[in-house]
């Protein structure tokens, strides 16, 4: 899906009323079901896995920048923690793009659908 795509989802998301952090969970989400079909489909398709991946990357620049923001009111050790899982999907996404294996994006998977659950205050 393209950047303009992406823009228009975002904005019909807003749209719908969904708030900040309902937003943000629904497009986390999103990333990692694009992800899964990506794994799913390795054999037959690595597009699908590597455009996943580069979403996910583009989603994570996003929280990461937003988190680390001196004016965010999220904690001190909060805004530390997404600044470390940032840089850890980073990694990651840098090892798959060398090396694609469905157990290595299981982890990036995780994290999404963790951060997900907690945005929406539920348990993972």
């Amino acid at each position: 899906m393209s950047y303009a795509k992406h823009a228009h989802a975002y904005g019909q998301a807003s749209k719908a009323g969904l708030s900040g952090r309902e937003l943000e969970a629904a497009v986390l989400i999103e990333c990692a079901a694009d992800l899964q079909r990506g794994v799913m489909a390795l054999e037959t398709q690595p597009r699908l896995l590597d455009e996943a991946l580069a979403k996910n990357r583009k989603l994570w620049s996003i929280l990461a920048a937003g988190a680390t923001e001196a004016d965010n009111p999220l904690p001190r050790d909060l805004k530390a923690n997404m600044g470390r899982l940032a840089i850890f999907v980073f990694n990651r996404t840098l090892d798959l793009v060398m090396k694609p294996t469905p157990e290595a994006v299981q982890p990036l998977i995780d994290i999404n659908r963790n951060i997900a659950a907690g945005l929406r205050g539920s348990p993972a």
